[in-house]
């Protein structure tokens, strides 16, 4: 009997987890760990990431860091005369116990090299220091003081660092539209609160973000070829019920 009830939960537990959406405004830092590019892509091509920090939802559910990511390309347009560019999409989140369809939209995205770097200890710190006793140096500026746990920029503290990632609210940024964002604390990775728009990936510009129709469809444009490597670091919010411009 006990066993039949523990089963009879379990299920309850999974369905419940499987309806589970995520609110509008939702943050989702996620790498992508295949190279995506302009030249060498085509439409219906597979992007695999992973959630790299975990997402605490209101409802009191919480999706495991690590969690698989999937997108593919839309379309992609070949350097040649005038600009190469890609559309991308996310389609679905997949934790352990269920399965989440996504739309979303960009809020930064960055090169390997600058997600490697925000890893790594700045200043006067060393790699010698214990990691937990780091300052280190968020995408779009802000510091991580981890021994003292919290984040901080010129506007003061901003964020926290609790030992397993950075969490902190989005703030309004300039050159971005903040429509989507909301007060939630969010999971924040190696972005600063204010990150947005495209670092290190040279010649390259954020033309749609996936915020308006098409909704979830993100579109990045270079002067020479869109090239993304294995590695880099995607901010991703989500996007509003269509026809519900609060999300709720």
């Amino acid at each position: 009997m006990l066993s039949s009830k523990l089963a009879f939960a379990l299920l309850c537990f999974g369905s419940a987890l499987v309806a589970q959406t995520l609110p509008a405004g939702t943050a989702l830092p996620v790498s992508v760990g295949s190279t995506i590019s302009a030249k060498g892509s085509k439409a219906g091509q597979k992007i695999d990431g992973k959630l790299m920090q975990e997402l605490r939802l209101p409802s009191g559910a919480v999706i495991k860091s690590g969690s698989h990511v999937t997108g593919h390309v839309v379309s992609a347009k070949k350097p040649g005369a005038g600009s190469s560019s890609i559309v991308l999409q996310f389609d679905q989140l997949q934790d352990v116990h269920h399965n989440i369809p996504l739309n979303v939209s960009l809020r930064a995205v960055a090169g390997s090299k600058s997600v490697f770097n925000a890893g790594l200890p700045s200043g006067n710190n060393t790699d010698q220091d214990p990691s937990d006793a780091w300052v280190t140096r968020q995408i779009g500026g802000e510091y991580v003081f981890r021994a003292r746990g919290y984040v901080e920029s010129d506007r003061g503290k901003v964020g926290v660092w609790d030992g397993k990632g950075v969490w902190g609210k989005l703030q309004n940024a300039e050159n971005c539209d903040d429509s989507q964002i909301n007060s939630d604390i969010q999971a924040l990775w190696v972005f600063a609160t204010t990150a947005c728009g495209v670092y290190d990936l040279p010649d390259t510009t954020l033309v749609r973000a996936g915020n308006a129709p098409p909704l979830g469809q993100m579109t990045l444009q270079s002067t020479k070829n869109v090239e993304i490597h294995g590695g880099s670091g995607w901010l991703l919010i989500v996007n509003p019920a269509p026809g519900n411009a609060d999300g709720k």
